[in-house]
């Protein structure tokens, strides 16, 4: 009598599956409607890095927020001044959080351009595609520089790559350069994913060994998830060197990430 009752709650647990992907899908597919929309309606293709077109952005941002469960916490207020963003990064979910809250523009490779559908819809919204290679670092600050003297503020992730979200790695400052040359402040704003039971979320992060579709389908299923977002005060850059710059970057993030940790998490996090 247990089997068929054992084969029949898999049958109905694909099917819910089914059913969950199917609507996430589709209510992906509607936000990236809406956000052509946005792009044909407003024109924002004609001038896609004018800094007004960031609250499109954000509109956008914040309707992926909702496809993935994903609720938006703000602690205090975003800075709204000309500045070099960065954050600590966490997974490709950061960009859809970090837009909700904050309205600026995103790094992204080139090649990026190119995609079918979101490569268009990335160009119309704003994106910034910087081109990658050997060599190429003084290049993409000087491409962040123009950004920045054309009070476009623009992010990027420091860290270079995802973690966990329990420490700040190691910042590579190379691209902090382009803020002392544009005479803009460095703005740090720290994101920290939290599940229902108050403790760190380990779905949402983008780590390990696990492929993307995997990680996607794990996002999908994943219960509400509140991710909480922190800004510090802005670093003003005058009279730094980029090696003094990345150092207080350094320092300031891992003592925000801590900061944040004690103000969200129910438990402190063990050493």
């Amino acid at each position: 009598m247990n089997q068929p009752q054992i084969a029949n709650t898999s049958q109905l647990n694909a099917v819910s599956k089914f059913y969950l992907y199917c609507k996430k899908i589709g209510a992906a597919a509607v936000a990236v409607t809406q956000g052509f929309y946005l792009v044909y309606r407003y024109q924002l293709y004609k001038n896609p890095n004018n800094p007004k077109n960031t609250r499109y952005v954000q509109y956008f941002c914040r309707k992926l927020c909702k496809v993935f469960n994903i609720d938006v916490k703000v602690h205090g207020e975003i800075p709204r001044q000309p500045a070099l963003w960065v954050s600590n990064h966490i997974s490709w979910l950061d960009i859809a959080v970090l837009g909700s809250g904050a309205r600026v523009f995103f790094l992204a490779k080139a090649e990026i351009e190119k995609w079918p559908v979101l490569g268009n819809l990335a160009k119309g919204g704003g994106t910034l595609f910087i081109k990658r290679g050997s060599g190429d670092s003084l290049k993409i600050k000087e491409q962040i520089t123009d950004f920045l003297k054309q009070d476009s503020p623009v992010l990027f992730f420091p860290e270079a790559t995802t973690s966990d979200g329990r420490k700040i790695k190691k910042v590579h400052g190379r691209l902090l350069g382009a803020a002392i040359s544009a005479g803009r402040p460095v703005q740090i704003c720290l994101i920290c994913y939290v599940n229902q039971d108050g403790q760190l979320d380990m779905v949402a992060p983008y780590v390990g060994e696990i492929s993307f579709d995997r990680h996607v389908r794990n996002v999908l299923e994943m219960p509400n998830v509140t991710a909480h977002l922190m800004t510090l005060p802005a670093i003003d850059s005058t009279g730094h060197t980029v090696e003094s710059l990345t150092q207080e970057v350094q320092e300031k993030m891992t003592q925000g990430l801590e900061k944040l940790h004690a103000q969200v998490l129910n438990t402190p996090l063990a050493d």
